[in-house]
């Protein structure tokens, strides 16, 4: 496969040497970022040619916004502001722990994921029958939580957090971003899988309406970066609160049987100061078992730091056995509360 073209450096923004705090004052729509000239092109270079590789002649647009998104009924894409800069990489992963799209494997899947429901809106797919037979009902209502089922054979993994089961639209998404990825391997990977039909059904489809031009050819751009008022301080205070909303809850048992509150112990090192040196590895751990947000996580493990405080909880085993077992905690917390239905809808 031949690399990516490499994008023309960008002009230096005035914004650029900012502390964080003065940049979150900011304006998104006073960024000025330009999607032609930043570290975005090589992925789009790449999804393109993907997409011709398919002999498609679906050519989706892009655009930046605040989030990753295809809008009902636009044949388009939009990407977050903060993988087209570096630095505001650097910001995106001091408020959220993380950034998704970062690595170029990631950020790839995510594309084809976007084109699935760029196309989809293209040639509206989820309007004919036989697409609602394989998939179910687009206008369902989304969730605003779902319960997925880890081990179903029905759906494609593509994105993490079985994002395919959380409703039909996605469901076909997440499909057509298998059957997209270079080479044919999903035939062997799902054989003997119920979702194998869902990619035979996609490779046909594809096959008879490729040549063929989209029904939708609108431009729009919805959300536009440059158009948004709030500033940067104002759009993580809305997403992290987004992501804290639902979390699971410590019992007090589970933690005094992880640490002690014995008088014997009580000149060893508090377990709170532990869990905090401990915090991200734990975090990212946890993060990568289960396919939760990092933050959400954190949020979690904010909370059992401060009830070991409130508990006067002490560490009276080796660090490396406290490191797994709460490790363990909190993944088990983690997955009994999304198995209780409580797996959030990305935004």
């Amino acid at each position: 496969m031949p690399e990516p073209r490499t994008p023309v450096p960008q002009e230096a923004k005035a914004w650029e040497a900012l502390p964080d705090e003065k940049l979150l004052d900011l304006r998104l729509g006073d960024l000025g970022l330009n999607l032609r000239q930043s570290r975005m092109t090589p992925f789009l270079v790449q999804i393109r040619r993907e997409i011709r590789g398919r002999r498609l002649r679906f050519r989706p647009h892009f655009w930046i916004s605040d989030e990753w998104f295809s809008p009902d009924g636009v044949p388009g894409i939009a990407i977050p502001f903060y993988l087209v800069h570096p630095r505001l990489m650097r910001l995106e992963e001091r408020q959220m722990l993380e950034v998704e799209g970062a690595e170029p494997d990631e950020c790839l899947r995510i594309l084809r994921h976007e084109v699935g429901h760029a196309l989809d809106n293209a040639y509206r797919l989820h309007r004919s029958r036989p697409w609602r037979r394989i998939f179910g009902r687009f206008s369902q209502k989304y969730p605003d939580h779902y319960q997925p089922r880890p081990y179903s054979k029905k759906y494609v993994q593509h994105l993490a957090s079985w994002y395919a089961q959380s409703h039909p639209a996605e469901d076909f998404a997440e499909t057509f971003a298998v059957w997209l990825a270079p080479g044919d391997g999903w035939r062997q990977r799902y054989a003997g899988w119920p979702a194998l039909r869902k990619l035979q059904f996609v490779d046909a489809l594809m096959a008879e309406i490729g040549s063929t031009l989209p029904r939708v050819r609108s431009r729009v751009r919805v959300d536009v970066l440059n158009r948004q008022t709030r500033t940067l301080r104002e759009h993580y205070e809305t997403k992290r609160g987004w992501y804290v909303k639902h979390r699971p809850e410590f019992y007090d048992a589970d933690l005094r049987r992880l640490f002690s509150d014995a008088p014997e112990h009580a000149r060893q090192p508090p377990a709170w100061t532990l869990l905090n040196r401990l915090r991200p590895e734990i975090r990212r751990a946890v993060a990568r078992g289960t396919g939760e947000y990092q933050y959400t996580v954190d949020q979690a493990l904010k909370a059992m730091v401060g009830r070991c405080r409130d508990l006067r909880l002490r560490v009276h085993r080796p660090v490396e056995q406290v490191r797994l077992e709460a490790t363990i905690l909190l993944t088990v917390q983690t997955m009994n509360f999304l198995n209780s239905g409580h797996h959030r809808v990305p935004l």
